[in-house]
């Protein structure tokens, strides 16, 4: 029998041309003019957090995470989180939200942001914020604006609009 559990683990340069691929098949060409993509120009990704999911030799899926400032608290950005169409609704996308989730609140961050589906990321711990509280740099509606925290009370320390974090 095949096994079809996926292996977990933090992306490698030689995973770097599957991912490409992996996000031109999943969101097309203008994933780069979203704000959330935007933010994440000219920002190295966290190394340990951006993770891949593989079964067997295949790249199943891929999460990113990004710091990021939401005013002068640093917080991270998460995704794009993408999964190859051969394994969707197999837990993959929950799963790597999960672990990277994990690893950031090991590694001391307090808090993560993304722009996304309420219903889906809301059963993984994030919830809407108030765009009086929190402040995007470009167009995106309000409701998809999620954040979980990591440490409790890190979400009424994060105030102000959302900006690259320096390199």
């Amino acid at each position: 029998m095949i096994d079809l559990s996926p292996e977990i683990r933090p992306e490698t340069a030689a995973d770097h041309d599957a991912i490409a691929a992996l996000h031109d098949h999943a969101f097309g060409p203008g994933r780069f003019a979203r704000t959330a993509s935007r933010l994440r120009e000219g920002v190295a990704a966290d190394p340990d957090l951006s993770l891949v999911a593989r079964v067997g030799p295949r790249l199943a899926g891929s999460v990113t995470m990004t710091p990021i400032l939401i005013g002068a608290e640093p917080a991270l950005l998460l995704g794009p989180l993408a999964v190859d169409p051969d394994f969707e609704n197999r837990g993959i996308g929950r799963a790597l939200v999960r672990e990277t989730l994990a690893r950031a609140a090991a590694a001391g961050h307090r808090l993560v942001l993304l722009v996304g589906d309420g219903p889906y990321y809301g059963r993984l711990g994030f919830h809407p914020v108030s765009p009086e509280r929190v402040r995007m740099p470009g167009p995106v509606d309000p409701r998809r604006v999620l954040v979980a925290e990591l440490v409790e009370g890190a979400r009424e320390a994060a105030q102000g609009l959302v900006a690259r974090a320096p390199h």
